[in-house]
This record gives C-alpha cells, structure tokens and sequence, in this order.
C-alpha cells in the first residue's frame, strides 16, 4: 500500500502565526486549488511579494498541483497574514509528509518569527518616539 492511498481522503492542519495574524491551514490530497478565506489566494494576496511567500512551502516541496489548500486567516495586516499561511501551510505539508520535515525546517519554513511590534512607552508618543522637547 503506497502513502497517497493512505492518505486519500485525510486533511492535514497546520497553524501559523506571524505577528497579530493567526492562519488555520487545512490541506488535503485532491484537485490544485488554493483558497483564503474562500477566495483564491491571487486575489486575496494582490501583492506579487505576499502572494509568494503564501505559496512558496508549496512551490518549494513541488506539490502545487497536488494538494488541495483551504486557509482561514484574521488578524494583523496582509503581510502578517501571508506569512502566517506560509507558516500553517508548511506544519500541514509536514503532517502530510513527515520525510519533508527535516528540509522545510532547513530552509526557515517551520521557523516562528518572534518579531513583534514594541509597546507603546508611558510619558512618551509611541514605543521609542519621545513628545517633541521645548526649551522655552
């Protein structure tokens, strides 16, 4: 019995997270469709830079045309959110595939990015910015 008769039918998750934005990923062998929050990913990532990063798991694994995609993502700003995809959708391709695990991880897609935005700072304007000085 080979692994895609296995895996026939299964969905495989994956959670990403990249700044504020949080990204369930759900993935399953099947037809090559690409779905965020139910519109396909070029239309919701306009952006060539952001659209990129949300498929390049995919691309980098060359199983594009292999795998059903179904993301839900909210929060943060679109970039966040490509990147948290990116993220939700490389932990699913390694439930998918476990022999992937060890080049996904090589190559910074299993990576959390712990970049966060600095709180703002009581008795000044933002986290660094200072209220502008008057010497009279």
């Amino acid at each position: 019995m080979d692994s895609s008769s296995m895996t026939a039918g299964k969905q495989f998750y994956g959670t990403g997270r990249r700044r504020e934005s949080v990204a369930r990923v759900y993935i399953q062998p099947g037809a090559a469709r690409f779905l965020v929050n139910g519109r396909p990913v070029e239309d919701y990532f306009r952006n060539v830079a952001w659209h990129t990063a949300a498929i390049e798991p995919l691309k980098f694994t060359q199983m594009q045309d292999q795998v059903e995609v179904n993301a839900k993502v909210k929060g943060g700003g679109v970039g966040g959110q490509a990147g948290a995809v990116r993220m939700g959708l490389a932990r699913a391709l390694a439930g998918l595939n476990p022999e992937l695990r060890p080049s996904l991880r090589k190559n910074g897609f299993l990576t959390r990015d712990p970049r966060m935005k600095e709180r703002k700072k009581y008795g000044q304007k933002g986290a660094r910015r200072r209220f502008q000085y008057s010497k009279r």
